[in-house]
């Protein structure tokens, strides 16, 4: 078997997107489990720092089922405190578990912007915590296509990246034409050792493959969903987990760039 090489991104000028069909943009730090995180005068010292940009604080028990290999399930509950810029319908939110803090939104302007933000949040939790190291951070991106994108789906993507969805010169047309759903996932190699989960493809109305990322809606869609994270730890320093962000969301794009067309930018408002 070949040994796989890592991508090799190039620099890649941002084409903005008027009318981007980003569904939400997560980016998530774990660590070592601090009990501390459940105590709310402890929260409140990360709560004033956010306060003025995420006013909004509630708190939520997580429930988890963990499957091992034939053993019996594990079930854990947590309590998670949510910071968001909205009391109802919010655009921008953060979590903080006693393992996790996670900055996520539905309303992505740009690169700078959302790398502000979460460098912001990670400092927060950095001097309110001081975590001893970051043993995965990720960053994930996920486009939704719909409507007249989805009869325009063979103009806007790669033909590779379709597979049996491409256009009508596909060799086996009736598969094409009966398909309700089809995910595609793969992994890639990355700089450093990082990897990039991947999952596309085409989604029925009121469907789903990850409900606390993705949400149902009630027409069909197709989906774009990259995910690039660490394999080892980090130290929990702001600006390491800042640069190490940054990296991630250039090679993010230049993958997205590989897999959507000029004609995708040009339909969603951009100019190549």
């Amino acid at each position: 078997m070949i040994e796989p090489r890592p991508l090799n991104p190039t620099s890649t000028p941002e084409v903005p997107l008027a009318r981007a069909p980003l569904a939400r943009v997560i980016a998530q730090a774990r660590f070592p489990p601090i009990l501390a995180i459940r105590v709310p005068d402890k929260v409140a010292v990360v709560q004033e720092a956010l306060r003025e940009t995420y006013p909004n604080l509630s708190q939520e028990q997580v429930h988890s089922i963990e499957l091992t290999g034939g053993e019996t399930p594990n079930f854990h509950q947590g309590l998670v405190w949510r910071l968001a810029d909205r009391e109802k319908n919010a655009r921008w939110r953060v979590s903080l578990g006693v393992d996790f803090v996670a900055l996520e939104t539905s309303s992505y302007d740009s690169r700078n912007d959302f790398l502000n933000r979460l460098g912001v949040v990670v400092s927060a939790v950095e001097q309110a915590f001081k975590p001893a190291s970051a043993s995965r951070l990720g960053l994930r991106y996920i486009d939704r296509l719909t409507d007249e994108a989805i009869s325009r789906v063979g103009d806007l993507i790669h033909p590779e990246v379709l597979g049996i969805v491409r256009p009508p010169e596909n060799p086996r047309p009736a598969l094409r034409e009966s398909l309700i759903h089809l995910m595609t996932e793969a992994q890639f190699l990355a700089q450093d050792g990082a990897r990039i989960q991947g999952r596309w493809g085409q989604l029925p109305e009121n469907a789903t493959y990850d409900p606390h990322a993705l949400e149902p809606i009630a027409k069909p869609s197709w989906i774009l969903d990259l995910d690039m994270f660490t394999t080892e730890s980090l130290p929990f320093a702001s600006e390491q987990l800042l640069k190490t962000a940054m990296g991630f969301a250039e090679c993010l794009y230049w993958l997205f760039r590989q897999m959507v067309t000029e004609e995708f930018l040009r339909f969603y408002g951009g100019e190549p």
